[in-house]
């Protein structure tokens, strides 16, 4: 897959992905890290409205949904310990996005703040910063 296609795919997957996370300084960091809350509840980005992106996460089933709910893009995740696990694409609702059912982003958990979650994805040589606001 050439680097355009990567950066193509990773903008889907991870909500049309701005660096504006890296613009948002936790002031007082969890420590350590609460990672075990990405695995279960609803999330938001937090330079996104939820009618573009959101995100659930039941079990090791996550979803992405865009376009008001109408796309989405399910994955399993498999835990390599608390903070990093691997998200392996399964299935996706618009046949012309360029996620395929088996490619594999893998993330780490870098930073908590009480219902905030900074996480960094990497697929291939890439690698993408966004922060997540866990809504329930």
């Amino acid at each position: 897959m050439n680097k355009v296609k990567v950066v193509s795919v990773m903008l889907l997957v991870l909500g049309f992905f701005q660096a504006k996370s890296q613009e948002t300084a936790f002031k007082t960091p969890d420590k350590p890290a609460k990672c075990n809350n990405i695995k279960n509840g609803k999330f938001l980005r937090s330079d996104y409205p939820e009618e573009i992106w959101y995100m659930t996460i039941k079990g090791n089933v996550q979803t992405e949904y865009f376009n008001n709910g109408k796309d989405y893009v399910k994955s399993t995740l498999v835990f390599v310990d608390d903070c990093n696990y691997k998200a392996i694409v399964l299935e996706k609702s618009d046949k012309s996005d360029p996620i395929q059912p088996g490619m594999v982003y893998s993330n780490t958990i870098v930073e908590t703040e009480k219902n905030l979650i900074k996480i960094q994805t990497s697929i291939e040589k890439e690698r993408l910063e966004q922060v997540l606001i866990k809504v329930n």
